[in-house]
């Protein structure tokens, strides 16, 4: 797994649950809709702590809930 993958899987567990489309998730972290969707996509290989945040601010979460889950904390992630 790498990390792009993820956080993706991350994002879109929580987006499922919480029963948000990507269009929301945006509008609710203040992020262009085309920046999620390639976060997503897995066109965004390394997203920066700034988008984290807002990602994580618009989930009503910390960064750190957001990274707090078994893929992030134990997995050994291959280079991309």
């Amino acid at each position: 797994m790498t990390y792009s993958e993820a956080i993706i899987k991350r994002l879109t567990e929580l987006c499922d649950e919480r029963k948000i489309t990507i269009n929301k998730f945006a509008t609710l972290s203040g992020i262009t809709q085309s920046t999620v969707e390639n976060l997503m996509k897995g066109k965004t290989k390394n997203p920066k702590l700034k988008t984290l945040h807002k990602l994580a601010i618009g989930l009503d979460m910390t960064v750190s809930e957001l990274l707090d889950f078994p893929e992030m904390n134990e997995s050994v992630f291959d280079d991309e």
